[in-house]
């Protein structure tokens, strides 16, 4: 017997399921129906200033009745016929996401820090055991935020998808743990970079955008002169802002120059900064910023943007959407390289949209 009801914010614990999906203003998912909700959830539905959430209890695998928009009998039965669950994503617990957070905040906040080798090793551990305890080969974005600080969370975000994307690329072990390090260190050189500039919430002078594009260079030399890290690495850090036909910086060198790793790194960091609100812009939609990336095929890796096409879910299976021709749906299906365009089922009409190979969907979006 399914349970659903009504439970303030105040009054949520650890390990309750949500039985409704929790976007933000600009439609991106934070928490999919049907999560179990941890502690750095509850307190993120905390600062959204809602009056509280539907929980459910009980078990309704085959039942979709309970969901927050009413489902037909046929949509039911299609639903159940063409769902395929998501391949396997990144899943951190409390515990690690916590210690994440706080090692990520030593690691900017003190560059000379004596352990900050040992700091760097052991949140990319943690980060390779959660990939390998799961045999994740996705990551769901909105399920990933370790902290509302944003360097901090860009820094975690780029780590682990760039993992993801280069284990997709049949890349080794050591490989992947590598990038993992690139991702949490390309950044470090903002740690240099006053406050002032990093947090302008209008456009930087001509003199302070030159000052943050030293931020490469000096993340470059911050992680070099430790001598523990190796070139791979210390190349994809100065190298992050690179673009394939050479109009990035700091050098301005093109494809044959820049390092692989350098390659990956280079197109998480468009995506998880474009995703992201800061002072000076708002946070675009996920769906626009896969299209602005997809459209920077010409300055970004075309191998390292394919692996993340079908490493990024948008879309979670079982989620609802809605769509551009008016009608809420069910996503019940991803396809590789089409992030966009998953099949979802019309909760009304029961019509089985396959967004990414049906030519008559082709005027359908999801909003």
């Amino acid at each position: 017997m399914v349970k659903r009801y009504f439970v303030r914010i105040r009054d949520l614990q650890t390990g309750m399921r949500i039985d409704q999906d929790i976007q933000n203003s600009w439609g991106r998912s934070l928490i999919v129906r049907g999560s179990y909700l941890d502690e750095y959830q509850i307190e993120a539905l905390k600062k959204l200033n809602i009056n509280g959430i539907y929980i459910k209890e009980g078990e309704d695998d085959e039942d979709l009745s309970a969901s927050a928009e009413p489902v037909s009998a046929i949509a039911r039965n299609n639903i159940a016929k063409y769902r395929e669950a998501d391949p396997a994503k990144v899943s951190l617990s409390v515990s690690v996401k916590k210690r994440i957070s706080e090692g990520v905040q030593h690691l900017y906040s003190d560059t000379n820090n004596p352990h900050f080798t040992r700091t760097t090793t052991t949140i990319t551990s943690d980060l390779m055991r959660a990939i390998d305890d799961s045999e994740a080969i996705a990551v769901d974005i909105s399920a990933l935020r370790t902290s509302d600080e944003y360097t901090f969370k860009h820094s975690v975000d780029v780590a682990t998808m760039s993992m993801i994307i280069a284990k997709n690329m049949k890349m080794s072990s050591q490989d992947v743990y590598n990038i993992g390090i690139a991702g949490l260190l390309h950044d470090m050189g903002k740690s240099k970079i006053p406050l002032e500039i990093l947090n302008k919430p209008g456009k930087l002078t001509t003199e302070e955008f030159s000052l943050m594009k030293e931020h490469s260079l000096m993340g470059y030399r911050i992680i070099k002169e430790k001598n523990e890290f190796n070139d791979s690495i210390c190349f994809a850090v100065l190298q992050h802002h690179e673009k394939m036909n050479g109009s990035g910086y700091p050098m301005g060198v093109s494809s044959d120059k820049i390092v692989p790793y350098a390659k990956i790194l280079s197109v998480v960091d468009v995506y998880d900064a474009l995703v992201t609100e800061r002072p000076y812009k708002k946070a675009y939609s996920q769906r626009t910023a896969v299209e602005m990336v997809m459209s920077m095929s010409g300055e970004l890796d075309i191998n390292a943007m394919r692996s993340f096409l079908s490493s990024v879910i948008l879309y979670p299976v079982d989620s609802t959407v809605e769509l551009s021709n008016g009608e809420k749906a069910r996503v019940v299906k991803n396809s590789e390289l089409s992030a966009l365009r998953p099949t979802v089922v019309g909760l009304q009409s029961g019509k089985v949209y396959n967004l990414a190979e049906d030519l008559s969907c082709a005027s359908i979006v999801i909003l």
